[in-house]
């Protein structure tokens, strides 16, 4: 790496110390126990909220994984707090799996298996289980992979059905959230089971695992990516597109993501199949995704080219790493001078320095969405520790 390039990796080793003190302040329930599920904008609790899967998992992850890279035990009581949490309200003992959705009390409010909840359940146990090294973690987690199998993986047309009812029967409305389109085949779900794979291979070498693995990494390569470069989101059953939208940060977040997985099954012609593909992927972010002041924008629609210009948080980060890993394969500079842009933007724009954490967006202007929440279903810290981590390996 260019030693210009360092302060980018200097700076995020101490902003994940920062989003840690955050979490560790704001985001503990000292009332009702767990995480709080939600905070405001203003970084005010919002009495009795729900509290979601996402969030949870996303917390246990975090946390484990910032253990495990520090290599330290100070955050140990953190993740036996999530894991426990997760335990004891959102794991569901008739069906097995866990719940969407719990009250402030812990009492289930939306019991749908949806594929990606579950996929996450399996991500976060994983990495606490390195860290802990319970047997009970490890075995939650493949018996969660194990029903995945079972119910939701379509044995005729390959890939995995989106949601189901509590007893895994099928569901009518399979949508992840509000603003997602009701099919039954999603990229982003695909994304995250093919993410929680790749760690769980890491603790349980099983042929059933592995041979899934590399399905999903099969369906990325040829069903999901298209000629344009980007990654094609939603589906029918017999992988008809449905959708026309383009997500830059779900197209550089899965480029290096389904290097990982082809890392995790040792197959080299698949990897260097994937770095292909990154590189592509690569290309089409930086020409279409990114302004000129380096940050990454959310969405566009292909058909109308209605450009959804508002900058999320997460997007920014997967897109450092995504352009390290392209660099690693290609050693091209521009990759890294990109990377300064959108790192010089983060700083300046996401980070909030008055309320501490990120935002959730700011428009073209940089102006932040004072409705949008710092703690919620959807706000946890997995993507920035995540690329704190990485940006420093």
């Amino acid at each position: 790496m260019s030693k210009e390039y360092q302060y980018i990796i200097d700076d995020m080793h101490a902003e994940l110390e920062q989003i840690l003190n955050y979490w560790t302040k704001f985001g503990i329930d000292n009332k009702d126990g767990g995480f709080v599920g939600q905070r405001d904008f203003y970084n005010t609790v919002v009495p009795n909220a729900d509290k979601g899967i996402i969030l949870n998992t996303r917390l246990l992850w975090s946390f484990s994984a910032a253990s495990n890279y520090l290599k330290s035990s100070k955050y140990e009581s953190v993740c036996d707090r999530a894991y426990t949490y997760l335990k004891t309200y959102f794991k569901d003992k008739v069906y097995e799996g866990v719940f969407w959705e719990v009250n402030h009390l812990g009492i289930p409010t939306n019991t749908r298996k949806q594929v990606y909840a579950q996929a996450f359940a399996i991500y976060a146990l994983s990495e606490y289980y390195k860290f802990s090294k319970k047997q009970e973690v490890k075995d939650w987690a493949i018996t969660i992979f194990k029903n995945l199998e079972k119910y939701a993986r379509d044995n005729k047309q390959a890939g995995y059905f989106e949601a189901f009812n509590e007893d895994w029967t099928p569901i009518a409305d399979m949508r992840l959230s509000e603003k997602d389109m009701n099919a039954a085949k999603t990229m982003n779900t695909h994304l995250h089971v093919l993410e929680a794979y790749t760690s769980l291979l890491e603790i349980y070498n099983d042929k059933t695992l592995k041979d899934a693995l590399v399905e999903l990494i099969i369906l990325f390569q040829n069903k999901f990516i298209n000629d344009s470069g980007h990654y094609d989101l939603f589906f029918n059953e017999k992988w008809n597109r449905l959708s026309n939208t383009i997500s830059f940060g779900h197209d550089i977040e899965t480029a290096w993501l389904v290097i990982e997985a082809a890392k995790a099954i040792k197959d080299d012609t698949l990897l260097k199949e994937t770095q292909v593909t990154a590189i592509k992927v690569i290309h089409a972010f930086l020409l279409e995704g990114i302004d000129q002041q380096g940050a990454v924008m959310n969405e566009k629609d292909t058909v109308s080219n209605k450009l959804d210009t508002d900058r999320h948080w997460w997007p920014q980060v997967e897109a450092l790493i995504g352009l390290k890993y392209g660099y690693t394969i290609s050693k091209n500079i521009d990759y890294l001078q990109k990377s300064k842009k959108i790192w010089n933007f983060t700083k300046k724009y996401l980070i909030d320095k008055e309320n501490g954490e990120w935002h959730f967006r700011v428009d073209a202007m940089g102006l932040p969405y004072k409705q949008e929440n710092k703690v919620s279903m959807w706000k946890a810290p997995y993507h920035t520790i995540r690329a704190c981590i990485i940006m420093n390996q």
